[in-house]
């Protein structure tokens, strides 16, 4: 009996442990590096973190990944390059902003039409029409735009509900943003364009989404959190929050 103990154990402690290796990160240094980018997006990479931001959201090469409100396409031409040709990348802008300012729409037709693996998208603000279900979704400063003033009440409410509906199972949700002070939930979002991060992780949880991680990326402890993001005082020096969500 005790023989078979001893073995037992001697088996247990020297037998090859079957847990899958860690996940080394991949290298997004080619993607920076993408010829394609326009100089004034590598100038911006400084304060915006480009590779830091692809790792916190996990892209891989071949993923299907949508950019929630694209604006000028930043971050629609690094997932671009870091998706590559076997990936796809649907570029969302919002109806409204088209409506509201023609350039949206130029931004767009420019970054569809210079990368062959990118496809435009467009809809309503609170219903991204994308046509696929997607591996990843980012989208970055926009979040709060679900509240301001010129959109219905219960905006938020649906697009994070068809964010939700968008991603496969176990497909992840990338936001960044602006912090407001603690408490204030979405008051702030037209008048600071800043939103509580509380009020973010409310609505998404709401729309059946579990937060998976945060990041510290952004942060600004010297942000008093006061002041319009577009202040000249402040812009480009904002805190901001980063949350990864995963859909179950």
């Amino acid at each position: 009996m005790i023989r078979s103990l001893t073995c037992a154990l001697f088996l247990a402690v020297s037998a090859p442990s079957l847990a899958a290796p860690p996940t080394a990160t991949p290298d997004y240094s080619a993607a920076l590096a993408d010829p394609a980018r326009p100089a004034a997006d590598r100038e911006r990479d400084t304060a915006r973190k480009p590779g830091e931001l692809l790792a916190f959201a996990e892209i891989t090469p071949g993923e299907q990944v949508g950019d929630f409100v694209m604006g000028g396409g930043y971050v629609t031409r690094l997932l671009a390059a870091a998706v590559g040709p076997a990936g796809r990348v649907y570029a969302f802008q919002p109806a409204e902003f088209i409506a509201f300012k023609k350039q949206y729409g130029d931004d767009q037709a420019a970054v569809d039409a210079a990368y062959a693996n990118v496809d435009a998208v467009a809809g309503p603000f609170a219903a991204p029409a994308f046509p696929v279900p997607l591996d990843t979704i980012i989208t970055v400063q926009n979040f709060h735009d679900l509240y301001l003033k010129p959109f219905p009440e219960g905006t938020g409410d649906k697009a994070s509900a068809a964010l939700f509906a968008a991603l496969k199972p176990g497909g992840t949700l990338i936001v960044v943003d602006h912090s407001a002070a603690d408490g204030t939930g979405t008051t702030l979002s037209d008048s600071l364009h800043r939103i509580d991060k509380a009020a973010v992780v409310a609505a998404l949880t709401k729309a059946g989404f579990t937060l998976d991680a945060e990041s510290d990326l952004y942060k600004h402890a010297d942000d008093p959190r006061t002041a319009n993001v577009f202040d000249a005082a402040i812009r480009g020096k904002t805190d901001q929050f980063a949350l990864r969500f995963r859909k179950p």
